[in-house]
């Protein structure tokens, strides 16, 4: 059996290497947005409230359904809350 190695956890298990980009991205500002709450001294309904989002929804991110979330609702709610999202774009390996 050959051995297969991998950039990410998501090149291995995405059918595509358009969609391991995607989901890598996600992942990243899902984190961003993790560690926003994290620092929060308020309720869980709060903080969705500043994030523009409702408090089921804030639940779904914190418990890293990704699949619920797209780039441009993960960067609105970064950007609700004065996070500013940059993108580096460079050669893949």
């Amino acid at each position: 059996m050959k051995k297969r190695t991998f950039a990410s956890v998501w090149d291995a298990i995405e059918d595509t290497p358009e969609t391991a980009a995607s989901m890598r991205v996600r992942a990243e500002l899902m984190i961003a947005v993790q560690r926003y709450v994290e620092k929060r001294d308020e309720t869980q309904s709060q903080t969705a409230k500043r994030l523009g989002i409702t408090q089921p929804r804030l639940n779904d991110l914190l418990r890293g359904r990704i699949e619920k979330f797209s780039l441009d609702a993960l960067v609105n709610m970064l950007a609700r809350v004065g996070r500013q999202v940059n993108v580096t774009v460079k050669k893949a390996a």
